[in-house]
């Protein structure tokens, strides 16, 4: 049998936070790993299944109220109450005259028959849209808020049949009761829905950002056969050639071979000035070229590409649960079960103990199951999360997952790394002093050696002589943090890097660089680097805050005394290796939690083993993979920012857990006390999660202040 990697579908039907912890316990039940349910969108990802057990899994969630849309189709057809718009407005349409004899008396409307059958259509829509999930959840004994809801609307509907049929009872009727339960819970599901659909604004946006068509150049190459049609994005393939001009979207990444202009990259760096780009420089797929006319040709597309990596990425971190949506999941849990025996006890209560009759013990205890509201549980921690991560990903910073969030709240030490994080890693040579040989040919052998590394020194000096031809070499060695060597075709061995490779020589230690020729110094190099724009202020930030600052780099004790004075951060260790730089920061967050701001390869190692890895966009792939948080400008304020939207957010949820528990613990007594009818009680459960989706849409507009 096959085993799928991943799965994803679309699932139709899931209006509230509890239908996706449905699906989710149906998926984990059977199996199956790293499950992701997300209502608003309905995407549901998971690992591990068979191809075979596929089409039950289908089967299973249909069996629980929701549909698996077939993607294989275009579109399906519309479907009667195919929305919750329309189930509510069908629902109130009945309802209406159910409500009219609370105020006016209309004999018609107080008739036993003519209620019913106002009630009918409506409890049978309830019984079929929340009827059908409540006994699904029963089946795999994860029983969810819909059974709360059908039970109560159920109750009423057929207290009251029994009322007027068989004891002839036309006075205690309350079939409004069952109507009006429905009605205002769809209502409060509607609203809800669309709130949450807010929250995901960041993403949609991006989505957005991939233009329906591109200019595809045929012939490319000889202008005066090239042609230009015009084709659907998904068509795109590496390789193709595309002309892109003044005002459009950039349909795919890829590299300018033709032309030159200023592109928009806000949406994807949060850099809101234009990026000049010339011949030979790249393209990000979903920028827009603001000024300009350009021919590219297509580096990478579909899952590839930068945007779609940036999508899957913040999808991926939304998918993450924090350990405090894990609390409120155990809790919402056991909630249902829990609110039905108290609905029991509150029954036996009203009618022993208060001697309230049987109708209002019955109408008390509805009450209470109406009232209760796992929902806004659900939905405290993820509407949160949804907002700030996608604030963070406008300003330009990638969360990869969100109990990153919660990381970042308890930093208390933060370790950078010097070059290309503290200072800006574009290098000059302020010096290269010629010991032994031909400098053509040195500098000749430093290119042909440097274009194969991504240290940011390399590619300034790469950069710097670059109208110099590169020595040819047979082979080249990088080893991390040591430096670069190569044999020419000539059998010469060269190596370049600081003074931690020396091993014959015992010269002073004061250069950035020495060049070697079969062992044999023949020159060094003294280079200039400036601090980076925002590293004082980040570190003003940080020392506000009570978070220690440290460096930690490899270059020497006297320039890294220098930026550390210059930074004023209070601690910095020099001359360290990958391996030192690993042991330091093991031995970091043995003591405290510790995060590490790195670029390099060599940082790779110490940014996965902190508690929390942070790099620059311009890093090294190794350092962007090993990191947790990605600042997309390379600007340091960045940081700042993501520190304190990660405080809001982290704010933010515990607020909505405070209100989600406090309004649980505070209605549901009052409610079995006879306080509020469930007419009421309805009402308030609808808006309960509208009020904590509000609280999170706040984290959309809310002031930040960077200090």
């Amino acid at each position: 049998m096959k085993k799928i990697e991943s799965t994803e579908w679309k699932v139709e039907g899931m209006t509230c936070a509890t239908c996706a912890n449905t699906v989710t316990r149906y998926l984990q039940k059977n199996g199956l790993l790293d499950v992701f349910v997300d209502f608003t969108s309905g995407e549901v990802r998971f690992k591990g299944a068979i191809d075979k057990i596929v089409p039950s899994l289908k089967s299973g969630i249909e069996d629980l109220g929701y549909h698996v849309r077939d993607e294989t189709k275009n579109k399906e057809e519309n479907k009667l109450f195919s929305s919750l718009e329309a189930k509510f407005y069908f629902s109130l349409i009945f309802t209406i005259p159910l409500w009219v004899p609370m105020f006016f008396s209309i004999t018609i409307l107080h008739n036993f028959y003519f209620q019913l059958l106002l009630a009918t259509p409506v409890y049978l829509l309830g019984a079929w849209y929340f009827g059908k999930s409540a006994i699904g959840s029963l089946k795999i004994n994860s029983p969810n808020m819909n059974v709360l809801i059908f039970i109560g609307s159920s109750s009423a509907f057929f207290y009251s049949i029994a009322q007027g049929l068989l004891l002839n009872n036309f006075h205690n009727l309350f079939f409004e009761t069952s109507s009006s339960i429905i009605t205002l819970v769809l209502l409060g599901n509607f609203i809800e829905q669309k709130a949450v659909e807010q929250t995901r604004s960041s993403i949609l946006a991006l989505i957005t950002l991939q233009p329906l068509t591109a200019k595809l150049i045929n012939f490319f190459g000889n202008e005066k056969f090239e042609v230009v049609t015009e084709i659907q994005t998904n068509k795109i393939k590496k390789g193709d050639h595309l002309l892109v001009n003044t005002g459009d979207k950039i349909a795919a990444d890829g590299i300018i071979v033709w032309g030159g202009g200023d592109t928009d990259e806000s949406m994807l760096t949060g850099e809101s000035i234009p990026i000049e780009r010339k011949l030979n420089e790249p393209v990000i797929g979903g920028s827009t070229l603001v000024s300009g006319s350009i021919k590219i040709i297509v580096s990478s597309t579909g899952k590839e590409s930068i945007l779609n990596q940036i999508i899957a990425l913040v999808k991926n971190a939304q998918s993450q649960k924090p350990k405090l949506q894990k609390l409120a999941d155990r809790i919402t849990g056991w909630f249902v079960p829990a609110v039905l025996i108290t609905a029991v006890i509150a029954f036996f209560i009203n009618y022993l103990v208060l001697t309230n009759g049987i109708t209002q013990s019955i109408m008390n205890s509805i009450a209470v199951l109406v009232i209760a509201c796992p929902c806004a549980m659900g939905l405290a921690t993820p509407t949160a999360v949804m907002v700030g991560l996608g604030r963070s990903a406008r300003k330009g910073i990638l969360i990869k997952g969100s109990d990153t969030l919660e990381t970042l709240a308890t930093i208390k030490q933060i370790v950078f790394d010097k070059t290309g994080t503290l200072t800006t890693g574009k290098f000059t040579v302020k010096e290269l002093k010629i010991i032994d040989g031909d400098i053509d040919e040195i500098k000749s052998a430093i290119v042909g050696l440097e274009k194969f590394s991504s240290h940011p020194i390399a590619q300034s000096l790469v950069k710097e002589l670059k109208n110099i031809t590169p020595k040819s070499f047979n082979s080249v060695e990088e080893e991390k943090g040591e430096g670069i060597s190569g044999t020419d075709e000539f059998g010469n061995f060269y190596s370049i890097g600081s003074s931690l490779i020396q091993k014959i020589n015992s010269i002073d230690n004061h250069h950035n660089i020495y060049i070697y020729k079969n062992n044999q110094l023949i020159a060094w190099i003294d280079l200039r680097d400036d601090i980076k724009e925002g590293a004082i202020e980040l570190i003003n930030f940080l020392k506000n805050k009570g978070i220690k600052t440290i460096m930690l780099s490899g270059d020497k004790e006297e320039r890294c005394a220098a930026v550390a004075k210059t930074l004023n951060i209070d601690e910095y260790i020099s001359e360290q290796n990958p391996e030192d730089k690993l042991a330091f920061i093991r031995n970091c967050i043995s003591q405290t939690p510790t995060a590490m701001v790195g670029d390099g390869i060599n940082d790779a190692p110490a940014l996965a083993q902190s508690n929390l890895g942070i790099s620059l966009s311009n890093a090294s792939q190794v350092a962007i993979d090993s990191a947790q948080i990605i600042l997309l400008k390379g600007n340091l304020n960045n940081l700042i920012e993501a520190f304190t939207i990660g405080k809001i957010t982290l704010q933010t949820i515990k607020q909505n857990l405070f209100w989600a528990f406090f309004y649980n613990v505070a209605a549901i007594p009052i409610a079995a006390m006879g306080f509020l009818t469930p007419t009421i009680a309805a009402l308030s459960m609808a808006f309960s999660d509208v009020i904590v989706v509000g609280n999170s849409l706040r984290l959309r507009t809310r002031k930040i202040t960077l200090k």
